[in-house]
């Protein structure tokens, strides 16, 4: 069981950045030689409105599951340790976005995906004061374990997911 959570949190780590970076493409060559955008946008929620707003939603939903896990492999570390990570993964795929011409890079995505990530953490903090932290783990490895394989068995035999450019 020790290895179980490190490796979904691995597999976690992957797919989101898959999602992030390349919106789940299978042809990551195209998409870099393809997609040249370089936007920056430094102005909190300006961009919202042109987009759809629940981007803003998915970007916390999408990151919710890294507060969860990382609480669950990284107990040792405290909770300003790995909101930090959250907020540092979350700046570093906005910068890969606009030096790699990728992506929009927008101060929004940072705020709600770090956002995402606290809610992760302290619902993690709140449950376990009710729940043995044993067996929260075990239930958030194993919901996660199930979930991620349901999404990936979506994504490679139901949906046809295409990159383009904004």
């Amino acid at each position: 069981m020790k290895k179980l959570p490190k490796t979904l949190l691995a597999v976690y780590l992957l797919v989101l950045l898959w999602l992030l970076l390349f919106k789940f493409s299978m042809h990551l060559d195209s998409v870099i030689a393809n997609y040249h955008v370089r936007v920056i946008n430094l102005i909190p929620f300006a961009s919202a409105s042109k987009g759809s707003p629940l981007e803003i939603i998915y970007n916390v939903l999408a990151f919710i599951p890294l507060g969860l896990l990382l609480n669950v492999n990284f107990s040792h570390f405290s909770f300003k340790q790995k909101l930090t990570f959250i907020l540092l993964l979350s700046t570093s795929v906005e910068i890969t976005q606009y030096v790699l011409s990728i992506g929009r890079t927008d101060i929004t995505d940072v705020m709600t995906n770090t956002f995402g990530g606290y809610l992760g953490l302290v619902s993690y903090d709140i449950v376990q004061k009710q729940i043995d932290r044993e067996k929260l783990n075990r239930f958030i490895v194993l919901v996660g374990t199930i979930l991620i394989i349901l999404f990936l068995l979506l994504r490679f035999f139901v949906l046809r997911v295409r990159y383009q450019s904004h």
